[in-house]
């Protein structure tokens, strides 16, 4: 199949070379002397991007980058080398202690996906530690966290449980280690399907990561899983797509994907991710997977350009307003049509704040079903006001 394309026109010279460099696989790559390049935003893209793991191997090689540039690329790279290895043993430390207590674990991200997709533990950055667990066992996991020093963010407000569908994680953070901990009883918020955790475990691989079994996602389930993230925050860092770049490459069982990807809907998002990574990073279109590059697709990955013609950070609230509008739309847009559906439906079901504007003690909480288009009518027009 040939290079799919995009409109990339709008994109920085400073990314597009950075893409460059990335995609390249020889070191035969010149900087051109005669473009102006602003070093500072490169310096700048890379470290939005998390690709600076990638880059500083590279640049050090390659005549015309500026010292000051490489310095500071050496110096994240030395950080994350470190933290990389600081995370592998925590890692290995809750691994044991929750397989010890009996619950079974899997870790999502992290030094076990630098392992896996590129080979190296430093060539991939990661800022903290996420696990997936049955969400039978939250509580017993809170407890055991709690007793080893881990502070949980108590963040979530729900009412009538929506938190079991409607979060997807809890944060915890200790204080003596730094270690920020993820633990997910989904793989994504809902309202939509995923695969139950006994599926996913008795799917699970071991990581060669450390002496101690770490147990992660099966292949598929890791390229559903990284699929599903990366779409979700508008694939508005490289890092998540070159993942994918890398997952494309190694030896998917595609049978087994494609029968996941129709059963949780989300061929769609798969076909988008392909037409992205060969599009911006010259990924090879595996043969099984032509069947998901449609006209819906090609659209769908249209939109992701926004996100990287404006470097948009979705983790540092408050967005602008611009691109929190075009975020919803596109939250929207790339879900599947029975996902519209669920999510529509889902809105219909009280939220926390509707306790704002009605208050209701506790036992009549379930009113709040009922009373949830009328209380929605009073937000708007107090908001009008």
């Amino acid at each position: 199949m040939e290079k799919i394309k995009l409109n990339t026109d709008q994109l920085s010279y400073e990314l597009t070379l950075i893409l460059q460099i990335i995609k390249n696989e020889n070191d035969m790559l010149r900087i051109d002397p005669a473009k102006n390049i602003d070093w500072d935003l490169f310096v700048e893209l890379a470290l939005h991007h998390r690709v600076y793991t990638l880059l500083y191997p590279k640049l050090k090689l390659i005549d015309g980058v500026p010292t000051n540039t490489l310095n500071t690329l050496a110096f994240f790279f030395k950080q994350n080398s470190i933290n990389m290895l600081h995370l592998s043993g925590q890692m290995k430390k809750i691994s044991q202690y929750l397989l010890e207590e009996s619950v079974n674990v899997l870790f999502l991200k992290g030094p076990v996906l630098s392992v896996d997709l590129y080979g190296d533990l430093s060539l991939r950055t990661s800022s903290d530690i996420d696990i997936l667990i049955p969400i039978g066992d939250l509580q017993k996991v809170d407890m055991l966290l709690t007793k080893i020093g881990f502070i949980k963010d108590e963040y979530i407000t729900s009412i009538l449980d929506d938190w079991k569908w409607r979060h997807h994680h809890v944060n915890y953070e200790h204080p003596d280690t730094g270690v920020k901990l993820e633990v997910h009883w989904r793989l994504n918020p809902g309202p939509a399907k995923e695969p139950p955790f006994f599926n996913l475990w008795e799917r699970k691989r071991k990581s060669s990561l450390t002496d101690y079994p770490i147990y992660y996602l099966g292949r598929e389930d890791l390229f559903m899983f990284l699929l599903t993230h990366g779409a979700r925050h508008g694939w508005s860092r490289l890092r998540w797509l070159i993942d994918i770049d890398r997952l494309l490459k190694q030896n998917v069982d595609w049978i087994l994907l494609l029968k996941l990807l129709r059963k949780y809907q989300y061929s769609h998002i798969c076909g988008k991710a392909i037409i992205l990574a060969n599009s911006l990073l010259q990924t090879p279109v595996p043969n099984q997977s032509r069947q998901l590059i449609t006209k819906h697709t090609l659209k769908l990955s249209d939109l992701t350009i926004f996100y990287l013609e404006r470097m948009v950070n979705l983790h540092s609230p408050p967005l602008p307003e611009a691109v929190e509008k075009y975020h919803a739309r596109y939250l929207f847009l790339i879900k599947s049509l029975s996902h519209k559906a669920l999510y529509l439906v889902s809105c219909l079901f009280p939220y926390p704040k509707d306790k704002e504007v009605i208050k209701l003690p506790s036992c009549m909480h379930f009113l709040y079903i009922p009373l949830r288009p009328i209380i929605w009518a009073m937000r708007k027009s107090r908001k009008i006001a």
